[in-house]
Order: C-alpha cells, then structure tokens, then sequence
C-alpha cells in the first residue's frame, strides 16, 4: 500500500524489565470507562435495526452474589511469560482505539475523538490516511467516536468500523485503497447508544463472520432482551444480515452483557471477552454459543445455573476496567484502564487462573492490546480523553516482548 502525508514521531526506547507489582491498587476514576455510579439511564433516541428472536423470559432476579476476593498477584509458573516493554513505538497519539495488523506487520490504529485512521509500522513511521465521515466523536465524559476496526479477510484494502453517530452505534465498511479512507457503507445500524457503555469491538472468526460486541447504552433491561441489539456479543455476516447457525434466529450470539472492549480467540478457537462491571466485580468471560451472561441480574459469579459465571473476575471494579483482550501462549492479557496496568491471566482449556498485575501505573491507563504477527503484543495507553495536552500527556502505542 502507498503511504502519505507521513508524520515524523518520537520514538522512545525504554530499557529494561519493568517488574510486576503487588497488590491491586484502586484508583481514581478519570473521565470515561469508569464503573458508573448512578442507576442506569433511558436509552437515548435509537432503536435496534429489525431483528428477530423472542424475548428472554421474566423471572425473579437472583440476589446479587457477594463479591470476589479481589485476585492477588501470583508468582509466575513456569513457562508462563513475564512480559517487558522494550519500545514506544509510535507516540503523540490521541486515545487510539481499535488496532488490527496487515499481513506485513503493520497496523492500523483507530484514533476515537479524531475519528482519524493510522498506518503504523513497526519502526514507528505514522501515515495519516484520513478521517472516517459521519462519526460523532466523545466530547467531556463521553466514550463514543470511531471504536473498533477489523480488516475484511483476504482484503487489506477494506476496513470494517464501529462508529458511533449522531443517532446510534453501527459497523461501517469502508477503503483504504491507495492509502485514503473512502466512504462509509452501513453494514449495521440501529445499536442503541448513549454517553457510556458503547461495547465497540470487531473480531473477523475463521468461518469468515465478524463477532460485534456491544454495550447495553444505559439501559441495563436491554441486555436481557434477546431480540435487543444492545448488551450483546452479535454474530453477523459481512453484509450486516444474521449469520448462518445463531442461535435465535437473529443476530444475538450471547446476551446479558453491560459493556464489552475485548474480544480475542484462543489458540483452539474458543472465543473470549472482557466485560466491565458495574460496582462488584469486572469480568473474563470465555463466550459460549446462545449463553446468558447475566446482566443485570448477576454481577460476576453467581452460581445460578441460569446464567454463565466468568473465569475471572477483579473485585472492586476500581482494580481493573478491563478493556482490550488479546490471547497468546495460553495467556490472556487484559488492558485495564482504572487498573492502569496490564494484567495476565494463565487459561488452562477453559478455565482461567489468577489475574497477575504488570507496569502498575507505569504508562497510566491501558485501552488496547493485540498479538502482533511478530510474537510480541502491541499496547495503547487512554490518557488524553478530552484533556490533552501536546506533548506532555499524548497517547502511545507500546511494543511488549514476553
């Protein structure tokens, strides 16, 4: 692909291991992501695209379980990697989002208030290919702008987006041939939206179906409403139509979710997801065809067997904000924005250890990590968010080795 409009970056080389530490330290709540504190709102003014599929049944909610002890910090196993940040690789950054890799070990980044799109090589050469149209970017607390972006299978010259609009949250498609965005194409509109809880992130499966994953905008009831783009992990197809072999008929692959970021497949093919909470606990979820993962009426484990526990879980939710998910060497690695680390997690089959915490407070809150073809993950930090101050605050992309 030709490159233009090159920007020169600052390239930082950070030397040495940074150990991991101990303890869950909570934190502040900075704008955006943070557990809310209030009840959850009306869903502002848009309503799901037509889908089909009966509501889940009403039933008396179940007491909210007690929450788990918050997972103290573990010594690593043998064999389990202990990963290092050994470069910036690109910096002046504002709140880059969503990252997905060509196969020549590029990426494209997503940058959420600019609504811009990146090319970034692995020697930090930053190419600005343009603005996404029709995005309506976060302004104060907000979360919402140009989100997750995956590349079409066998296509690197087209992307698919998840934007929020003036009206809603929806998946775009759009170019990128000869290194320029082209026009957004509406894949699938309708996601409710609101301030918070936007879910956001795209994930392309091996049959060729892209998983969407979404927050339930507010209004916690639309979770449990099967029929409801809102709270859910859905399975499309790239026109936007229902894929083959869901589980109701419609687009709903697993409900009775509040705000999902991440989303990564294992090396056996099982799909996971982190998943906010709200005040008790934050969660790992490994994602399981047509299962209800129990929002609003649990939060974290419940042992009802109506609804799916997680694997993990971090309690309080100040310990962690899990968003970005990426999975390599059976080991998840969870970017955590209150948590302002970078946590792992060992998963044997389908069950998950104790989280351990690294780079506690080192490069401040963590949006984004993906497994980079070259082995190593690539990491983006959150720490503009409206208030960004060049050159003192901007945000990175982080290279980690493990």
């Amino acid at each position: 692909m030709t490159s233009s409009s090159a920007r020169p970056t600052r390239r930082t080389v950070l030397i040495g291991a940074v150990g991991a530490a101990a303890g869950l330290a909570g934190c502040g709540a900075p704008a955006g992501d943070a557990a809310s504190s209030t009840p959850s709102a009306p869903t502002p003014e848009s309503t799901p695209s037509a889908t089909t599929g009966s509501p889940a049944p009403t039933r008396t909610p179940s007491p909210m379980p007690s929450p788990t002890p918050s997972a103290t910090p573990e010594p690593a196993p043998t064999g389990r990697p202990d990963p290092e940040v050994d470069a910036t690789v690109a910096d002046d950054l504002d709140v880059p989002w969503g990252l997905a890799f060509f196969a020549n070990g590029d990426a494209l980044v997503s940058e959420r208030d600019t609504a811009r799109l990146l090319r970034v090589t692995p020697k930090g050469r930053v190419t600005r290919l343009g603005e996404v149209r029709g995005v309506q970017p976060a302004t104060g607390i907000g979360e919402g702008g140009l989100l997750g972006v995956a590349l079409a299978p066998g296509d690197e010259d087209t992307v698919f987006a998840y934007l929020t609009s003036g009206s809603d949250n929806r998946v775009v498609r759009l170019s990128i041939a000869r290194g320029k965005v082209g026009r957004p194409r509406a894949v699938l509109t309708g996601i409710p939206t609101s301030v918070h809880h936007h879910g956001g992130r795209l994930l392309f499966a091996p049959d060729g179906s892209l998983f969407v994953s979404t927050g339930d905008a507010e209004d916690s009831a639309l979770a449990q409403q099967r029929g409801s783009l809102a709270g859910k992990i859905l399975r499309i197809r790239p026109d936007g139509r229902a894929a083959s072999g869901n589980p109701y008929g419609n687009r709903t692959w697993t409900y009775g979710h509040r705000n999902v970021e991440g989303l990564a497949f294992d090396a056996d093919g099982r799909l996971w997801a982190t998943e906010f909470g709200d005040k008790r606990a934050d969660e790992l979820n490994r994602v399981v065809k047509g299962r209800n993962y129990g929002w609003p009426r649990v939060e974290g484990r419940s042992g009802d067997d109506r609804y799916t526990d997680p694997a993990a879980t971090w309690s309080p939710t100040s310990s962690c904000s899990p968003a970005g998910l990426a999975i390599t060497r059976s080991t998840a690695f969870v970017g955590a924005l209150q948590g302002r680390c970078l946590f792992s997690v060992a998963l044997d089959g389908t069950r998950a250890s104790k989280p351990r915490r690294h780079f506690a407070d080192d490069h401040g809150r963590i949006r984004n990590v993906v497994a980079a073809p070259d082995g190593s993950l690539w990491m983006t930090t959150s720490n503009t968010d409206g208030r960004r101050t060049p050159g003192k605050d901007d945000d990175k992309i982080l290279r980690v080795t493990l």
